[in-house]
């Protein structure tokens, strides 16, 4: 893994952290169905947001 994938690497899971349906329209774009479930489940809370927004990003390449 290079620096720059390694440095990528954390600032997704910073911002996954910290706004999760940011970090997965940057992944997968804002007219995604991953985006648009992530959208609601932080409206509903923040923490179903981050629970989901890390379970996406690692479950899709």
């Amino acid at each position: 893994m290079s620096k720059k994938s390694k440095v990528m690497s954390i600032l997704m899971i910073i911002l996954t952290l910290l706004l999760p349906p940011l970090a997965v329209a940057l992944r997968f774009g804002i007219a995604s169905s991953e985006f648009l479930i992530n959208l609601l489940l932080t409206l509903l809370g923040w923490l179903p947001g981050v629970i989901h927004g890390f379970w996406i990003m690692s479950k899709r390449p």
